[in-house]
Order: C-alpha cells, then structure tokens, then sequence
C-alpha cells in the first residue's frame, strides 16, 4: 500500500497538506501511533506515524517541532498523519518542518479516528484480521478466543487487561485516560495519581499506545505499558484493538444514557414553575437516580464548534475522577450546553466543590488550547428543587467565561461572594448595556479627558471616597479632585455623596 492510496479512501476524509511526487507512491511498511516528543526508538522505516500532537504546544516553538520531524526523517518514514483534534489544525510550524525534511504530511480531521487508518492499512496488506489463520496473530489463539468470549459476556476493562497479558507473566501496564484517570492495572503495575500518570503519558518510560475509540480528547484511552521490552509491538496493538472494541461498546451505552439525561435536563431547564412531580420521578429513575435524594447541577462548556460532544467528554471525565464514584448522569441542555445532575450521599455544603477544583486543570492538561469553562450549583436537598441548582450552575458558568475567556475555568456559586464575582455572571451584552447607561458619555474612552476622569472615578471609588487620598495616589491637588468628581456627577447624572449612586458606578466600571 502506497502513501497515495491511503489519501484516495474518501471514508478517511485525509488532507495532504505537504508532499507530492515519488513521495507519495512510497510504499508503507506498517503504523506507528505516538504522542512522545523524541519517538525515535520505535519507529521503523517506511512507516507512516499518526500522532495527535498532544506533545506540543504554541509556546513550545519550532525548535520542538523541529526534533521531532528530523527524528521521522532519520528513520526514513513514510509520512506523518497529524491528528486536528487537539489544536484544531496542524500547526505551521509542523508544516514548515516537513517540508524542510521531506516529510509527507497528512492532517487528520477531529472526526476520523487513528484506529481506522490503522485498519486501512493493516487490512489492506493482511486481510482481516479476524479471518486469518491463528498463526498470523501475535495473541495466541487461546487467548483471542477468551478474550472474544469476554467482550461478548460484557467483562469489564480490568479483566480484558488481565487475561491478555497473564500469559506474559502479567508485566506492569495501566489502562489511562488522557487526564490521568486509572481505568485499569494489571496487579503488579503500582498506583499512580493523575498527575503521576500524565507524566508517563506525556514523558514516558515504556511504551504508550492510544486506543483507538470514537472518544473525545478527555476520554481517550491509552495503554501504558511500563518496560518496552516485555511485549512485542504486534501484540500490544492486538490488546490494543481488544480494548478499543470494549470501548466503543462502552461508548454505546453512554450515548443511551446521555438521551436519558438529556430528557431530564429538559425537564428541570422548562420554563418559570417547578416540574411536574411524577414527570421528574420517573425521568429520574429512567436515568437510575433516586426519586427524592440530595442533588447538584453542573455545567460545562467549550471554546470548540464541538462544544456538545466535547464538553459533555470533559465533564464526564471530570465526575469519574471524584473519590467514591458518585451516582451522576451527564447530557445536553436544549440550547447544547452539557450539563450533569449529581446525586449526593449527604446534604454538606459543598461536598465535592473542591475536588473538581483540583481536578480541573487535569482536563486541559491534553487539550491546551481548548478553553474548557464549568459551573457549579449548590446542593439542593430534594429532586424538586434541582431546576434552582440548575439555574446557579447556568449563573456560575457564565461568570467562569467572563472571568478566563481565553482559558479554562470553574467556578462555583459558593464561591460568588462578592459583587465583582457577582457581575461576572451577567451576559456580556447585558452587562455592555448598563455600563453604557450608568456611565453615560464616560462610557466612550476614545476621547481622552474622559479616560482621565474614569481613572479618576476608580482612583476615588477604590480609596473609599477619600479626597485627600485620591490626590496623593493621582499626584494632584485635592481641588483638581473635586473639579473632575464634580464633571463625572454632571456627566452621569449620579450623586457620590450617595452610597447607592457609588456602588452604581462601581459595579458598571466593573462590568466593562
């Protein structure tokens, strides 16, 4: 199979951004898929290397993305497919590299997943997989056909991964998620925390391998196997393709249970009264939560036209990380904002307020450029009260955008204790209208002498009112104050001698 006839399967939806010629009628001898900075030790000439890019990042510059190619050039390569999903395109700078090197280039769209490039080629040289005789497999045949048997009874990810390697002795191999979560471990593979296991993902020691699965960047699943020596390749990515099916079967039934959620949703987001009671009890128990527990709403949103998929992949991440597991459902809202209605085993304040807090981070870890924003409700001691934890998640999520627009962040309704954190949760163009109104004319800072007074105005508001220490922060004469505070009240139509016309003016320089 030629690079070239990989670019014709229209299913791939491949986009060859650099290469041309002899190039691409070279012929591919096999697939490596890697995440590693220096990759080197496991490539092999006339490969093509799909990674998804997760290694670098804008602020790494080209010396980083250099390396990486000229390692691909010096194992003679075939060519790169660069996965879209964690910058939204390929970067530049990876472009500039591979034509520097000639290397081939290929970009991968979010929507095609690396399994079935892999597929494409290995079948093509091999035939299905599933058809060939026993002795073509790098799994023996006792192992494949318990293995099937397994994946067909439903077992569960720790023991698929146990009963492939048990014939190998059991070497140390973890099953992660990209942010770190544990999904599975063999016995003799010791406990990592997430941030232990994003270090191996990120910088490993042994050998990393994705699984190929129709999932979000959040949920993706990588098989870390801990020495690079105790299994060979081929086998690896059999155990590989054994997981990725239980996986998508995983996947599956989360699909089903994200409409069961989302009817919920709709139920709790319906306009003005509270919901109909037998209406809730049973969306509650189609999604499997007890009819009248303690409850909290979060929501979550990205800065991707994916936001759906990818928000709800993030959240879900985020609730499985929480220490117990809790009961929890997770959907879309109507208006495509994921939400998750979380069942809670008591009626404390915040009960996980501050693990999601730390567990945050951890989500963007893989996903750097996706600004990931979430909100938190309070907890509600009844099901019938949840729209209210409903609407201060909505509240919270929206002061999390105001607050890191570019970046990712949670906030949480206990934490909006003061007026600023307040206003953020107000829509932008809510809050762009009463800053135009309360400021009147001040509100157009292209015109310097209003510049000046607004400056002026928060010198004044943030020393308390004080004259005497508005002039000594600004080095001007008290009577300098009192002329400009006395222009501002003329312009505004406000009175600073008033405590209500003060807090007006400062929650709309706030709102700006």
């Amino acid at each position: 199979m030629h690079v070239d006839d990989l670019l014709q399967r229209t299913s791939l939806d491949l986009n060859l951004l650099w290469g041309d010629g002899p190039l691409l009628t070279r012929e591919i001898s096999g697939v490596t898929a890697t995440d590693l900075e220096d990759p080197t030790r496991f490539l092999q000439a006339g490969e093509i290397v799909l990674s998804g890019l997760v290694w670098w990042s804008p602020e790494d510059g080209q010396s980083k993305v250099d390396r990486f190619v000229e390692a691909l050039a010096s194992a003679r390569v075939a060519a790169l497919l660069a996965g879209e999903e964690t910058h939204g395109a390929v970067p530049e700078a990876l472009v500039d590299a591979c034509r520097t090197h000639g290397i081939v280039l290929v970009a991968v769209p979010p929507h095609t997943n690396f399994r079935a490039i892999i597929d494409a080629v290995y079948l093509r040289q091999w035939g299905d997989l599933s058809r060939r005789p026993s002795d073509h497999h790098a799994l023996p045949e006792n192992v494949r056909i318990e293995l099937s048997r397994l994946l067909e009874a439903g077992a569960d990810a720790s023991t698929l991964l146990d009963r492939a390697l048990a014939h190998l002795g059991a070497p140390a191999c973890h099953l992660l998620t990209a942010t770190g979560r544990t999904v599975a471990r063999t016995p003799s593979a010791p406990e990592l925390s997430p941030a232990q296991a994003i270090r191996q993902l990120t910088r490993p020691s042994g050998i990393s391998l994705r699984i190929e699965a129709d999932a979000t960047v959040y949920e993706s699943w990588h098989l870390y196997l801990h020495h690079h020596d105790e299994t060979p390749p081929r086998l690896l990515h059999e155990i590989a393709d054994v997981l990725a099916q239980h996986q998508e079967r995983c996947l599956g039934r989360e699909a089903e249970a994200r409409h069961r959620a989302a009817d919920l949703l709709a139920l709790l987001d319906g306009p003005g009264t509270a919901p109909n009671a037998s209406a809730l009890c049973a969306a509650l128990r189609a999604c499997g939560l007890p009819e009248d527990e303690a409850y909290q709403v979060i929501t979550a949103a990205t800065g991707t036209q994916t936001a759906p998929t990818q928000a709800l992949g993030a959240l879900t991440e985020a609730l499985r990380h929480l220490p117990g597991l809790p009961l929890f459902v997770a959907g879309a809202l109507p208006d495509g904002t994921a939400a998750a209605v979380l069942h809670l085993k008591d009626h404390a304040a915040d009960p996980y307020g501050a693990e999601l807090d730390a567990i945050w981070p951890l989500l963007t870890a893989r996903a750097r450029r996706i600004p990931l924003h979430g909100g938190l409700g309070a907890p509600v001691e009844t099901a019938q009260t949840l729209p209210d934890s409903l609407t201060q998640a909505r509240y919270a999520l929206s002061a999390a955008r105001t607050t890191a627009p570019q970046g990712s962040h949670l906030t949480r309704i206990h934490d909006m204790t003061t007026l600023t954190t307040l206003l953020a949760g107000i829509p932008g163009a809510v809050r762009t209208a009463f800053t135009a109104r309360t400021l009147g004319p001040l509100s157009d800072e292209s015109d310097a002498s209003r510049r000046t007074l607004l400056q002026t105005l928060e010198t004044y508001l943030a020393h308390n009112g004080s004259w005497a220490r508005t002039a000594e922060a600004l080095h001007l004469h008290v009577n300098t104050v009192h002329y400009r505070i006395q222009r501002m009240e003329a312009l505004t139509g406000r009175d600073l001698s008033r405590l209500d016309h003060k807090l007006d003016l400062y929650a709309a320089l706030r709102c700006r």
